[in-house]
């Protein structure tokens, strides 16, 4: 097919979409996605799908486990900060610690962008941190998407989604109802608000009057916005090192719901999770947050993660064996609790009035 460019009829830039931006991005990520190669991918992109080899991962009866997500309004925060980063942190951790909450190894990951005109250096920006969380997570990033849709977003914004893939043996896999009366629960500890409650965050800025610029209240030597901004932790090595040491009942990914909706995903209705919560003074941040907010000690806790990213469930037996191998892999995690016959709530948050006060 022969094509004129000089042509004067209507192009598609003229439409606002730049094909020639997005063939740039393609290229300019490329050696963001080779640098998360693992065993069983093979991150090449330019293909209409990615391909993932499970033998070659070295498993034998499989079940995979996916999840899909995105950072929510925590996106605000970016691009007002001009700083974006880190945000594909965010969306590789939302994904993939939910992958790991089922005993799963994250593998391969891939990505959604649309905004309604491309900045080729945002995109780049937005890739070059989706690589390092699948590096931090132990997956690939073997595709993704990027669409510019002039007229259903403005100038300067976009938005993301994240999809993850795991897998898990057969015989390892974690179910809803292993959980038993008088295991452990082991904290780790979060880095921040994570990815969860932005809008509630926002809405205290607001009212306080404060800009994202100013210093932080509750971390004076980085600006409200750069620390609102840090990443979301991904728990890969402490939840996989649980794993192979102990008899690991469950793992909850503590995200929208905070204390309250999360830990009960994983146990029956039997049971309620006890956890203490002097075991750790509640974080700077989430101490101004209630201040400022004027926030009730249930809103915090069933908004924010109150400085708690995942707790992880264990058999007694097991439970010190199971601290031990978490904090071998740098994890500063700690003993927050443990479960218990259920005769009201199904979390109980005890010393709650002293740990928030």
């Amino acid at each position: 097919m022969t094509s004129d460019k000089n042509e004067t009829g209507l192009t598609y830039r003229d439409a606002g979409v730049d094909i020639d931006a997005g063939e740039a991005l393609v290229e300019a990520i490329k050696p963001e996605a080779k640098r998360t190669m693992r065993q069983g991918a093979n991150p090449e992109l330019g293909g209409f799908g990615g391909l993932f080899d499970l033998k070659a991962a070295g498993y034998t009866d499989p079940i995979l486990v996916s999840g899909t997500d995105g950072v929510g309004t925590k996106l605000e925060i970016a691009k007002q900060m001009n700083y974006h980063r880190t945000l594909g942190i965010d969306l590789v951790a939302m994904c993939s610690n939910d992958i790991l909450a089922q005993g799963a190894m994250p593998l391969f990951f891939l990505d959604y962008f649309s905004t309604g005109k491309l900045d080729v250096s945002v995109g780049k920006d937005i890739v070059a941190g989706i690589a390092d969380g699948c590096i931090e997570a132990g997956c690939a990033l073997i595709g993704g998407e990027t669409a510019e849709m002039p007229g259903v977003y403005g100038d300067g914004d976009y938005d993301l989604a994240g999809f993850c893939v795991g897998a898990v043996e057969r015989s390892e896999i974690l179910t809803k109802g292993m959980v038993n009366e008088g295991d452990k629960i082991i904290a780790l500890p979060s880095s921040g608000v994570h990815a969860n409650g932005f809008s509630l965050v926002r809405k205290i800025i607001e009212v306080n009057g404060l800009s994202l610029s100013d210093p932080a209240p509750f971390a004076s030597n980085q600006s409200l916005g750069m620390a609102l901004l840090a990443p979301t932790r991904i728990y890969t090595d402490a939840v996989m090192a649980a794993m192979k040491q102990a008899k690991v009942t469950g793992v909850a990914h503590i995200t929208g719901g905070g204390l309250i909706e999360n830990p009960p995903r994983v146990y029956d209705d039997a049971l309620a999770a006890k956890l203490n919560m002097t075991s750790r003074p509640l974080p700077p941040l989430f101490q101004w947050l209630k201040s400022a907010g004027n926030l009730s000690h249930y809103e915090l806790a069933r908004t924010f993660n109150c400085g708690v990213g995942m707790l992880i469930y264990v058999s007694a037996d097991t439970a010190d064996s199971a601290l031990s191998a978490i904090q071998q892999t740098g994890e500063d995690a700690y003993m927050i609790g443990e479960m218990v016959a259920r005769e009201d709530e199904a979390v109980i948050l005890d010393n709650v009035e002293k740990a928030f006060a």
